[in-house]
């Protein structure tokens, strides 16, 4: 079979089995400041296991486009060197919210493996988390896995938390075995097990049921409904139907490793470099997707990210002897593998290509001389005896030439040096200190012990579309750090969402007037941020909440404006700028867009032109509330 073939034949699985095929999440998150990056299927779905959301399907199936990286302690070293970890990688789920539960989802996955995808059963094994005698007793019942490789591990290994509180459960894994020579590990002493540290057992699928809700407290308590989250590999999927004994050798990433070979001038087979390759056909498929989805390389956020990943990317190609960019040729043949399944990135590839080639053109210019500072620093180290590189290095490196931290620690390696992280991130702390903005609102800072309950919990519904005073009912409020938080069943003050401001205005109750100062949004609830009266006291539950009419008006006029400059930016610029964040409020608006290089100041008065003169049209406003797709197929 084929990757493309496999894919497909998960997703027809499932939706003979009356799963909706849902389409992959952005990489990266639109609604969620918790993520860099979406780095599991379930992200998407996060607010129905929270309670806060709803779909209407109750059964789910998909391909979800993943980037895991971040901090420090990742894989991000082990990308390239070994066989299956990759900074972008494909994630196959199926979940019930609600609906199925164990028996089904371990049938059908043993049904898959088994009968579909013609598996060995006895290179198959299952583990449960200790404590459940459920699971275990549907693997002997409902599949004819042999009882010995039904094995059994600890919270470590095998039960799901998707934080510190909420939603979590159980979970059992299904592991592959890879046979004798995998193992990775020449100690006489070494013993190969399943969830050890050796590439002979690898996991392929993991089922989790969500049954707990966690407290502060660290309680877990039966949630009213139970839902099941799985998430299966799909290039390691791939290499054991393909029977290969790495990722990169499947028509995973053989187009790209034979595009490399051929721009390089020698093919991977015969590459003493071949490390060099794995690295960079998988940071280009990262870098292909981030910025399709709307990253741009930069020194902040996923922006770092990006940028670090490129830059290591630069610089394993410097040891297949290419000094001038090259990387930017590989996006096309990502879009020719992956670009039927995801569209997006055939749509934006040029814009992708350019980015690239933009960022390895400004790296390269400062790689030589990084490069010959860091030689400095090595001769200083052994001239005395010393082997650490100290932080304030590695952060002069980062800062003035763009090394990220392990880069260096990549190059620090090949000469028998360590690195200073504590150091670095000492000094990385420093600066931020200097430029860091004021904290905004969270929900999760409002004590939970906090909240009063007044009248039933439910959902906010937003009127603001048509009404700016209503009368209204409080579901809830909260006094903490001097301001009064208030929850109402409905309201006509819009929350910040998509860079815009939240509303402000008063909430009327008791007949004292309350200023709203802002308005968020928490799941599904509207929390109005309010001054604390004095003496405040609620004693009823209706109030009248009223919107500021001229500062949601100053409000949507800068609303409209981000719309026509992001047209005079296309127009002027090029159909790739995509916007990449923006701030609307009463007194400005700014607009963050992605380009490759800096607009000429004729260009920016060209823009500035064409705004004006749509502006001066005095044209009236239409606003029309319509589906996501049918937005995009009208222009969107």
């Amino acid at each position: 079979m084929t990757s493309r073939e496999i894919r497909q034949s998960f997703v027809d699985f499932f939706k003979n089995k009356n799963h909706t095929f849902v389409k992959s999440a952005p990489v990266i998150p639109a609604d969620d400041p918790t993520l860099l990056f979406t780095n599991a299927g379930m992200n998407q779905f996060k607010d129905i296991f929270l309670g806060k959301g709803t779909r209407d399907y109750s059964r789910a199936v998909n391909s979800q486009k993943c980037i895991r990286v971040s901090g420090k302690h990742n894989d991000l070293e082990e990308v390239g060197h070994d066989t299956y970890h990759h900074t972008f990688f494909e994630m196959l789920g199926n979940w019930s919210f609600g609906d199925y539960y164990k028996n089904e989802a371990i049938e059908w996955a043993w049904e898959l493996l088994t009968e579909v995808w013609k598996i060995p059963k006895n290179k198959l094994f299952a583990t449960v988390f200790r404590d459940d005698d459920e699971a275990a007793d549907i693997w002997s019942t409902v599949t004819d896995i042999s009882k010995d490789r039904i094995l059994r591990f600890d919270e470590k290994d095998n039960f799901w938390e998707m934080g510190e509180t909420g939603p979590c459960g159980p979970c059992s894994e299904i592991h592959f075995d890879q046979g004798p020579d995998m193992c990775d590990k020449k100690d006489e002493d070494h013993t190969c097990f399943i969830n050890g540290d050796c590439g002979r057992y690898i996991e392929l699928w993991n089922l989790v049921f969500i049954q707990y809700d966690r407290d502060v407290k660290g309680k877990l308590s039966p949630l009213p409904a139970k839902h099941v989250d799985t998430g299966a590999g799909f290039e390691r999927l791939v290499a054991v139907l393909q029977d290969k004994r790495s990722n990169y050798d499947t028509d995973v990433f053989e187009p790209l490793l034979n595009r490399i070979g051929d721009l390089v001038g020698v093919p991977y087979d015969q590459s003493e470099e071949q490390m060099a390759y794995r690295v960079i056909a998988d940071h280009v498929r990262m870098l292909t997707f981030s910025i399709s989805d709307g990253g741009f390389p930069s020194n902040e956020g996923r922006g770092y990210v990006m940028r670090r990943i490129l830059r290591r990317a630069s610089r394993y190609a410097r040891k297949l002897n290419m000094h001038d960019p090259f990387i930017y040729k590989l996006v096309d043949t990502v879009v020719e593998s992956l670009g039927e399944v995801y569209p997006e990135i055939h749509e934006r590839s040029q814009h992708v290509a350019s980015i690239i080639k933009s960022e390895e053109e400004h790296f390269s210019r400062n790689l030589d001389r990084g490069i010959d500072i860091f030689e400095k620093i090595v001769s200083k180290l052994s001239s005395a005896r010393k082997n650490v590189i100290p932080g304030t290095d590695v952060f002069k490196l980062y800062d003035t030439y763009g090394f990220p931290p392990d880069l260096t620690r990549v190059m620090a390696i090949e000469r028998g040096l360590e690195i200073d992280f504590d150091g670095y991130e000492n000094e990385m702390e420093k600066q931020k200190e200097k430029a860091r903005e004021s904290a905004k609102f969270k929900s999760s800072d409002i004590d939970s012990d906090a909240w009063i309950e007044v009248s039933e919990d439910g959902v906010t519904v937003f009127v603001g579309f048509e009404k700016d005073r209503i009368e209204t009912r409080i579901v809830k409020y909260a006094i903490q750090d001097n301001q009064l938080h208030i929850v109402l069943k409905e309201t006509p003050f819009y929350a910040e969402s998509g860079g815009q401001v939240g509303d402000s205005g008063t909430i009327i109750v008791n007949e004292t007037k309350i200023s709203v100062v802002d308005t968020q949004k928490a799941g599904e609830e509207v929390i109005h941020i309010c001054r604390l009266p004095e003496n405040f006291v609620l004693n009823m539950e209706t109030a009248v909440a009223e919107v500021d009419p001229v500062s949601r008006q100053q409000t949507e006029k800068n609303h409209t404006a981000t719309h026509l400059l992001q047209a005079a930016l296309r127009k002027i610029l090029g159909t790739h700028v995509q916007q990449a964040g923006s701030l609307v409020a009463p007194d400005r608006l700014r607009f963050d867009f992605t380009h490759h290089e800096k607009p000429y100041e004729s260009q920016l008065l060209e823009i500035e032109r064409i705004v004006n003169e749509e502006i001066q049209e005095d044209l009236p406003l239409r606003i029309d509330r319509e589906s996501f797709d049918a937005a995009k197929a009208r222009g969107a």
